[in-house]
């Protein structure tokens, strides 16, 4: 991050310090520089040169809002909020059920005073990117908000980009985008990578992307980040649906998916039953597309992933462990992935480098194919980026450089072309294949493999910092507390059917 980004990113969230005082939020704040800053840029657009009619009506402009003071800047802003929300396009989408948080006018006053002495429009594509993804950043370090598990960590994602590298006038869809890193990441590469025509950046800013996010004020702050990343109009449609992605088949296909699904493996509804009291009930999706029917969260956004993506697509999808050894349709699943797609890399993540505590996760890495009589899959290669692995999210966070070596390994110019670090002579290698036939003869198809040894529970003389080793047993415990409540809630609500 440039010095002066990095300046306008700490005045920025100054302001949030002292509003916390008030009872405001980190998530609470961000939503509303997020309503003041668009307001801001729409008035800039308004004006000489661009001459661009937003939709805004005259009453509720930023330049009528800037005048207001005391109680009437606390009505008028009410009034904004809510009269914006029902307005079509990109503009009702980001003003969506917009709520004032900031109750102090004195206090809203001077955030709107912040945003005005700064020139939105002409700002940097980077600049403005990089600011908001400070925000997201500062606000998913909160760990009280959970904004953090809409966060996923910045070098992943660029890594798993770096290895799919999508190329010009090819669609990306990430199902349930959070906050819109993904996309951002293969925005970043695509301009980087290659010198775009007009038409392929006229491709990239308004058709590339598409997808869905469930959680309102996510996908609003999604919206926001690309639009101040250039994708989409700010007088446009908006590229991310708020519909629940597993509810049907969308009827549209993508080049590349990216994703990283919500970690919880229950889909559920609440709802209020006859007592007037509030129920959980398990959520199934019966689509004709899926090859079984599950309640499990993580294996309906795999058969998702298999229906969006086109014959040759490529997905990259972040998955707990569960889905790689998970029995029934755990099984039924990894079987036809296999089976149906190339499923040729599996990178196991460690610890440490998630906002939720005690998510053990991998990346797969697969290809749709056509129909066929013989699984597509031949071998599946294996990075085992976990054992022996330590990150903590403060002390010593995840980089980038740390998967270079998997990058490496992955070898994105020609992954037929791989050679494994393991053998029986270097039993440290850490990238191993294993042939579809090696695990098809595993117990429940288990792709849950691993062949490094433990070198903490061999070498009690090295062992890691205190505070990774209290780190782990934290996340072993909640790990353990969660997959607890799950089996307590499978038992009570078996007993209650009986």
């Amino acid at each position: 991050m440039s010095e002066n980004t990095s300046s306008i990113v700490s005045k920025v969230w100054s302001f949030c310090n002292v509003l916390r005082d008030g009872g405001v939020s980190y998530g609470d704040y961000l939503e509303q520089l997020t309503y003041l800053i668009f307001l801001k840029m729409a008035e800039e657009y308004r004006k000489p040169p661009y001459n661009r009619d937003i939709g805004i009506p005259e009453e509720y402009t930023w330049d009528n809002l800037k005048q207001q003071r005391g109680a009437e800047l606390d009505i008028h802003y009410k009034k904004l909020l809510e009269e914006l929300g029902k307005k079509p396009g990109m503009l009702g989408q980001i003003f969506l059920k917009a709520q004032n948080k900031v109750s102090d006018p004195a206090m809203l006053y001077k955030v709107i005073d912040m945003i005005e002495k700064e020139s939105w429009v002409m700002m940097g594509v980077d600049t403005k990117g990089e600011i908001y993804e400070g925000l997201l950043q500062k606000n998913a370090e909160d760990t009280k908000s959970g904004a953090g598990q809409y966060f996923t960590p910045r070098p992943l994602i660029r890594a798993m980009v770096q290895c799919l590298q999508p190329g010009p006038t090819k669609t990306i869809g990430d199902p349930c985008c959070g906050t819109g890193g993904f996309f951002l990441a293969a925005y970043d590469f695509l301009t980087s990578n290659h010198q775009l025509d007009r038409e392929q950046s006229r491709f990239l800013k308004n058709k590339t992307f598409g997808g869905n996010e469930i959680v309102a004020g996510t996908r609003r702050l999604a919206l926001m980040n690309m639009f101040l990343h250039n994708i989409g109009e700010i007088d446009g449609e908006p590229m991310i649906s708020n519909s629940d992605a597993l509810i049907a088949d969308p009827g549209y296909r993508y080049d590349y998916i990216l994703t990283n699904p919500p970690f919880g493996k229950k889909s559920s509804m609440t709802f209020t039953n006859e007592e007037g009291e509030q129920e959980k009930e398990d959520l199934t999706y019966n689509r004709q597309d899926f090859w079984t029917t599950t309640s499990n969260k993580q294996l309906n956004f795999v058969q998702h992933i298999h229906t969006i993506l086109k014959t040759g697509g490529q997905a990259a999808v972040v998955l707990p462990d569960n889905v790689l050894f998970e029995g029934g349709a755990g099984e039924t699943i990894r079987k036809k992935l296999l089976e149906t797609t190339d499923l040729h890399t599996i990178l196991r993540l460690p610890t440490g480098i998630f906002y939720a505590n005690g998510v053990k996760a991998n990346v797969l890495f697969f290809e749709a194919k056509p129909a066929a009589k013989e699984p597509w899959t031949k071998e599946v290669w294996i990075y085992d980026y976990r054992t022996n692995v330590h990150h903590t999210l403060k002390k010593n966070p995840m980089k980038f450089s740390d998967l270079e070596d998997f990058i490496k390994c992955y070898n994105p110019e020609n992954r037929h072309s791989r050679i494994e670090t393991w053998s029986e002579e270097a039993p440290e290698g850490r990238f191993r294949k294993f042939s579809y036939d090696e695990i098809a003869a595993r117990d429940k198809t288990n792709l849950d493999i691993f062949w490094l040894k433990d070198k903490s529970l061999a070498d009690l003389d090295n062992l890691p910092d205190p505070d990774i080793l209290a780190n782990e047993i934290i996340e072993n415990m909640e790990a353990s507390l969660a997959s607890f409540k799950e089996i307590m809630l499978t038992i009570n609500g078996e007993s209650e059917e009986n």
